[in-house]
């Protein structure tokens, strides 16, 4: 029988987005694969490759620092069309220069960067119980505190934080199972969550109701 979990299908359009991933690493194995399967679907659903913008913290306890960080930014940047704010790397790169080497005049880069700040953040963490109740306070405070950052923010921030009671059921959550079933990687949930929440924030905005 199938499972009956999960929301209904719907088809959004991401092509105009500006999506964020901010992700832990503590329990590195889970994360990257969580991050790449809402890497894929926010690419399958038209999420250009340069408005989706990735960023590190050691935990799940900083992600809510980390993400009204990232959209207080996502908002500067906007505004002044220029990149690379409060330590962020949006987008391009930064090479050194070789040494005795001038450097050339800058090049205009405006027509390239964002207009607009972040429609959506994904909030990506693993947590998985251990011996002691530090598994409970940081559950409750990073979800109390994410709840927080898209109700003041009016950002959409999607709740990516597995809670997890065994190592077993995190692998199974972000397809890694060790069993003949791999599982369902939860990513994927996130990416198509973060494009339907970002487009029907927008629309909601503009005062359009279907």
């Amino acid at each position: 029988m199938s499972s009956i979990k999960g929301p209904s299908s719907a088809q959004f359009d991401g092509s105009s987005l500006r999506i964020a991933i901010v992700h832990a690493r503590w329990n590195k194995t889970v994360i990257e694969s969580l991050v790449a399967g809402t890497i894929n679907k926010l690419k399958a659903c038209g999420v250009k490759d340069s408005n989706i913008i990735v960023q590190s913290v050691p935990g799940s306890f900083e992600l809510p620092f980390a993400c009204s960080k990232v959209i207080a930014g996502s908002h500067v940047q906007a505004a002044t069309s220029s990149g690379d704010l409060l330590g962020l790397n949006f987008g391009g790169s930064s090479a050194s220069l070789p040494p005795n080497k001038e450097p050339s005049a800058p090049t205009p880069t405006l027509a390239d960067m964002p207009n607009a700040p972040f429609d959506a953040v994904v909030a990506i963490g693993v947590l998985i119980k251990g011996s002691t109740m530090h598994f409970e306070y940081i559950c409750d405070s990073v979800s109390h505190a994410l709840m927080r950052i898209q109700i003041d923010t009016g950002v959409p921030v999607i709740f990516g934080v597995l809670t997890a009671l065994t190592e077993d059921q995190a692998l199974d959550r972000a397809g890694l199972g060790r069993g003949a079933e791999k599982g369902h990687n939860h990513g994927e949930d996130w990416g198509l969550a973060a494009v339907e929440m970002g487009t029907q924030s927008k629309r909601w905005a503009e005062g359009k109701f279907l």
